[in-house]
């Protein structure tokens, strides 16, 4: 009898183990789709360990894109990606069935940033305005800084650059007169002179701009890979907010920020403006769905786009 127990004891303590090691043997893809700190929770996690902490073992890509990164995840390519709000609900509108598990940015964390010349967001009807691509959080926050003050984008020509630091490229080389950028390429556009026509965060609404997601195929198939994930992310950016040494280290080698002072305005703004817990915005997913144009959005509701049960266990828990 003794045997049996210890025998059964033994297969439910090899069980676990085994559990953790194939966590550990597949890797798990994660794809981060700009430099910006909007992502610092992923990028603080692989930085800190805090995914092996977890049982996993995660590969970071990069496709600089939602829609890419949307696309990948339907191919089966890649697990998680960050994505908009907008890209994410208009997916799922056309049959993607994807889940927003993690927030990361429930503000639109971007400034409107010009030519020193120009002086009001009037002033840029006729002009040319940069983007990372139609569609995505740059453009929706475009579109809301310009049409404020009442340009349409009849007004305008949206020029689509892929990557936020090409906007301050474009925007120093003359070849667009401005340009939405997130931190840290905002701080380095005010540094050469630049203005900042608009914050977004501060004067725009409340708008899932940055999250993560995944299938909610791949949820089903593979819960206890999404608790980890959703845990380490969580703990990544609560280490952003309250280790700042090894936020700035991140910021340093992740985001390639070699100056002390654009790293501390990369810092403040993102330790204000990461959600922690990493809810998605219920009022922000209506928001997203109030500007999207597809019939069906009208009777969509902002749960169906969300699985926050995993933040809502580690809120729970108290974060543990």
């Amino acid at each position: 009898m003794k045997f049996r127990i210890w025998h059964l004891v033994t297969v439910v303590a090899l069980s676990f183990l085994l559990s953790d090691e194939a966590a550990a043997q597949n890797p798990v893809r994660i794809n981060w789709t700009a430099v910006t700190g909007a992502q610092s929770g992923m990028f603080m996690a692989q930085q800190e360990r805090l995914f092996k902490k977890n049982g996993l073992e995660v590969e970071l890509l990069h496709i600089p894109s939602s829609s890419r990164g949307i696309q990948a995840i339907l191919a089966g390519e890649i697990a998680f990606s960050f994505m908009d709000g907008v890209n994410a609900a208009q997916a799922n509108l056309k049959g993607a069935n994807l889940a927003l598990v993690a927030g990361a940015t429930n503000r639109q964390v971007f400034s409107l940033m010009a030519k020193a010349e120009i002086k009001r967001i009037a002033d840029l009807k006729g002009k040319k305005i940069g983007i990372t691509r139609v569609g995505s959080s740059t453009h929706t926050s475009a579109l809301y800084a310009l049409g404020s003050a009442g340009l349409k984008p009849s007004d305008y020509q949206i020029l689509p650059l892929m990557e936020v630091p090409n906007i301050f490229t474009a925007l120093a080389a003359g070849q667009i007169d401005a340009g939405v950028m997130s931190p840290p390429t905002n701080a380095r556009a005010k540094k050469s002179g630049f203005v900042e026509l608009m914050n977004v965060a501060k004067e725009g609404p409340e708008f899932v701009s940055v999250a993560v997601g995944t299938s909610r195929t791949y949820i089903k198939a593979n819960e206890d890979t999404v608790r980890r994930v959703v845990r380490a992310y969580a703990e990544g950016v609560q280490m952003f907010k309250t280790n700042k040494s090894a936020a700035l280290k991140m910021i340093q080698n992740q985001l390639k920020v070699k100056e002390a002072e654009i790293q501390e305005d990369t810092y403040n703004q993102f330790r204000d403006y990461l959600e922690y817990p990493p809810y998605v915005s219920r009022k922000g997913m209506e928001a997203v769905l109030a500007e999207i144009t597809d019939p069906a959005a009208k009777t969509a509701k902002a749960d169906d786009f969300l699985d926050m049960r995993f933040v809502a266990e580690l809120d729970k828990k108290g974060g543990k």
